[in-house]
């Protein structure tokens, strides 16, 4: 995996285009969301082949995207867990791509509690690309993320990137 110079032309158009449908929609609401995981990563230039669209929001953000783009949910958002991980989960699916909808995510920590939910807006920043604002988590938040999941491959590919190792 390596860094890459013009994301959006590594990235599928069919992610790009369904991308823009979700931007073009949440970028006038009240709706505090990023996207995160993969697509995250190819947007800030790690060369990554996204395999979904994950955005992460808050409880009532979860709820409001899945009423935004109503026509298209393949499961309503519940809140659901995992042994390692909990949030306000649902999914749709646009353009034969799957989009993933987390809201109020909390990571099952080491010591045995729960961290407070995840308020995107302390970690958010923008990438622009194709005339979009698109807010995505920091790398630097991401890496924690990661760690704090136990996914340690994931976590070093972007210690990686932000280290300028990609």
């Amino acid at each position: 995996m390596s860094k890459q110079s013009n994301p959006s032309q590594t990235i599928d158009p069919v992610y790009m285009a369904t991308l823009r449908k979700l931007y073009n929609q949440l970028k006038g609401s009240n709706v505090n969301w990023v996207v995160t995981g993969s697509l995250a990563f190819a947007l800030q230039g790690i060369a990554v082949t996204p395999r979904d669209i994950d955005i992460q929001t808050d409880e009532v953000g979860a709820y409001a995207i899945e009423r935004m783009f109503q026509a298209f949910v393949t499961r309503k958002v519940t809140f659901s867990s995992t042994e390692n991980i909990r949030s306000y989960f649902g999914a749709l699916v646009i353009d034969a791509v799957k989009v993933e909808i987390m809201g109020a995510i909390q990571k099952h920590l080491p010591d045995g509690i729960w961290e407070e939910p995840v308020r995107v807006e302390r970690y958010k920043r923008f990438v622009e690309i194709e005339d979009m604002h698109i807010p995505v988590l920091s790398l630097e938040y991401e890496y924690s993320a990661y760690l704090k999941m136990g996914r340690t491959k994931q976590a070093n590919m972007v210690k990686a990137a932000i280290e300028g190792k990609l």
